[in-house]
């Protein structure tokens, strides 16, 4: 776990999709174990990786804060609804849909080859503003209720729909995650669902592999974030589209 824990750390600083890693690991590591555990304890683990990342992107990439303050809290409150209705509603109904919408953004991102190249915000800033409250929202309410490669949902709709390059959307995109990740934990911390002891040697692997993963962003830039956003929304494709697969009668 330590190792898988690096690994999605380095991904995840990137592009995100760290959760691709984190998730089939503890599954694969602990069959016996709750599921509601496990997940808590990814969140112990990849919140610290993800926070030390976006503290690093502070520092090299300027970011319009005030204006992500309501998406974060958006994407809080998105977060919190979805949970409670992955309650609700059965998740197998998102997992057959998942992969098609992975593939749509995959392949949109393949054939606009000039998108998210150039930081080119077309919106003035209270126009922003409200959409990247909307935006986080509405991505905050997807990682609540399923979850699956919230980063790099946040990164392609922040360079779609904001006209953000990928390594701004990128460094946005952790602070959102962060917020969701925090929005989690204040439910899975309360009802027991972290185990500390596993996921704090985790944390630490993961803000490792994050310093790493920031690094290499930083350094490479704008179409290195890209091939990297296409190579982990691929194996996200082929991941969620083998789970929805079994789950055919």
């Amino acid at each position: 776990m330590l190792a898988a824990s690096t690994l999605a750390g380095l991904v995840d600083a990137i592009v995100g999709g760290g959760g691709l890693i984190m998730v089939p690991s503890l599954f694969g590591l602990f069959p016996q174990a709750l599921p509601a555990t496990l997940l808590g304890t990814n969140k112990a683990a990849s919140i610290w990786g993800t926070g030390w990342a976006a503290w690093q992107y502070a520092k090299r990439v300027k970011l319009p804060s005030a204006r992500l303050w309501g998406a974060m809290a958006a994407a809080m409150l998105g977060g919190v609804v979805g949970a409670w209705l992955a309650t609700q509603v059965p998740a197998q109904r998102f997992r057959v849909a998942l992969p098609m919408v992975l593939a749509a953004v995959w392949v949109y991102t393949l054939w606009r080859k000039d998108m998210g190249h150039t930081h080119a915000p077309h919106w003035t800033p209270r126009q922003e503003a409200v959409l990247a409250t909307a935006l986080g929202g509405t991505v905050g309410f997807y990682d609540g209720v399923f979850g699956p490669g919230t980063g790099s949902f946040f990164v392609f709709a922040l360079v779609r729909g904001l006209g953000w390059d990928f390594l701004h959307a990128s460094a946005a995109a952790k602070r959102l995650n962060f917020a969701t990740n925090l929005a989690s934990l204040a439910w899975f911390i309360p009802h027991g669902h972290v185990a500390w002891a596993l996921s704090l040697p985790m944390a630490v692997a993961n803000v490792a592999g994050s310093t790493i993963g920031t690094h290499l962003a930083l350094k490479h830039g704008t179409r290195f974030v890209r091939g990297v956003f296409l190579c982990v929304v691929g194996a996200l494709i082929l991941k969620t589209a083998w789970d929805a697969w079994r789950l055919l009668p």
